[in-house]
């Protein structure tokens, strides 16, 4: 598999490469030029869940990994499924909440755990991300207790759930978390500066675990296929995908399904009041704004990361981009699409809301339309609560963590604060 660098064509790597090292020359995003779609996609379709991955991954990645290695590492992250629930005649929810860590980043955290644990052998990594939400969960319980393998994990101070922090931030062990005084945005901005700190990146042999890293990437396109295997010959003909979006990994990878031949007629970008990328369709300015809090957190991201491979994918050719549309919702239509939901006997959590909301504006008749339920609601058990005025029961995972003690440092929003940090906490 060979990936260009999107900010700096002559910087090529191979898969391997491109998971090791995160980002490219720039901050680059890594990337391929073209995909091998398949020839039958029914054939595909028809096939369960982990063999249908396994021929997924092993065509994308190609021969640099044999099969029954790509084989091995897809039985050990994709332990559970992700099935479509039906809302109402022709509008399903995808639930990708089905993981040990209730959300869809479990797909692409664990698969990326077992792919560096193989083409790491044995050497020291230190994986660096920022989360807003469900991606620090998702990485901490993939890696944690990996031996060679230290996570250090930034996140807001006071911008995610309680439940979502206290799941990735009371291991210990290989799990280090911190707090920072600002925001998501600025939080990644510190991973950022990191990766081009040579003496950091070098020093901590640093890999970042976020949607940026391909291997996340190319494990979520795995769920866009079970998605449409689960719709009759009928409903393929017309499915329109809305996806809640915030840094734009989960969309990217559905792009790549279609292009590797899923029927899927157009998809919708669904955004909270952080609303970049749907100004930006309607208007051709990419002009983002300062991040706002919402009760859907985990898409408060005013400059997404992953939207280069979109236009990437749509400046190849691979894609046109008429068939992505944007929808901003904001916080009271997003209280109103998850009492919407409740009356249809669906209880769903703001994320998912705002995915429902926006299809429920664009879908047309004859369409079947699929949005993306990316975390569990109880979650969000507050928000859900507060809006529904109903009781949400613990699942066992977050009943599990709920009385532990939070192990974060807490951390001004510094890049040399972070620094000193990071080597104090990884070299002692």
């Amino acid at each position: 598999m060979e990936l260009f660098n999107l900010k700096d064509d002559t910087d090529k790597v191979n898969f391997a490469q491109a998971v090791k090292k995160g980002l490219g020359k720039h901050q680059g995003l890594y990337f391929p030029k073209q995909f091998p779609a398949f020839e039958n996609i029914n054939e595909i379709l028809d096939m369960p869940f982990v063999p249908r991955s396994v021929e997924i991954l092993s065509r994308l990645i190609g021969d640099e990994m044999p099969k029954d290695e790509i084989k091995g590492i897809v039985e050990r992250a994709f332990v559970f499924g992700a099935p479509l629930a039906k809302v109402t005649d022709n509008v399903y929810s995808l639930e990708l909440f089905h993981g040990p860590t209730l959300a869809f980043k479990d797909f692409g955290g664990r698969f990326m755990a077992q792919v560096l644990s193989v083409i790491a052998k044995g050497e020291p990594i230190t994986i660096l991300t920022a989360t807003s939400g469900d991606t620090g969960a998702a990485v901490a319980h993939a890696f944690h207790g990996i031996d060679n393998i230290n996570v250090v994990i930034l996140y807001p101070k006071g911008k995610i759930s309680l439940l979502q922090e206290k799941l990735f931030t009371t291991l210990g062990g290989n799990i280090h978390t911190v707090s920072i005084e600002d925001d998501f945005d600025a939080c990644q901005q510190m991973v950022k500066s990191a990766f081009d700190d040579v003496e950091v990146r070098e020093g901590l042999h640093l890999n970042s675990a976020n949607s940026i890293n391909i291997s996340r990437l190319l494990a979520q396109v795995c769920y866009y296929f079970e998605a449409i295997s689960q719709l009759s010959e009928e409903e393929r003909k017309e499915v329109v995908i809305s996806v809640p979006s915030g840094n734009f990994g989960n969309l990217t990878a559905g792009m790549i399904g279609k292009v590797l031949g899923l029927p899927i007629k157009r998809f919708i970008a669904a955004t909270n009041s952080n609303d970049t990328v749907p100004r930006y369709l309607k208007t051709g300015e990419w002009a983002p704004k300062a991040t706002v809090a919402t009760l859907s957190n985990a898409m408060d991201v005013s400059q997404p990361n992953n939207w280069p491979r979109i236009e990437a994918m749509i400046e190849q050719g691979l894609i046109d981009k008429s068939i992505l549309s944007g929808e901003a919702v904001d916080e009271e239509y997003t209280q109103l699409a998850m009492k919407q939901l409740a009356q249809l006997g669906y209880i769903s959590e703001p994320h998912a809301a705002v995915a429902y909301r926006s299809l429920a504006n664009e879908l047309t008749e004859g369409q079947t339309g699929i949005f993306l339920g990316t975390a569990h609601p109880a979650k969000f058990r507050e928000s859900v609560e507060n809006v529904l005025g109903q009781p949400i029961s613990l699942p066992e995972p977050l009943a599990k963590c709920a009385g532990k003690d939070i192990l974060s440092a807490e951390l001004p929003s510094d890049y040399e604060a972070l620094k000193k940090h990071l080597f104090k906490t990884i070299k002692g």
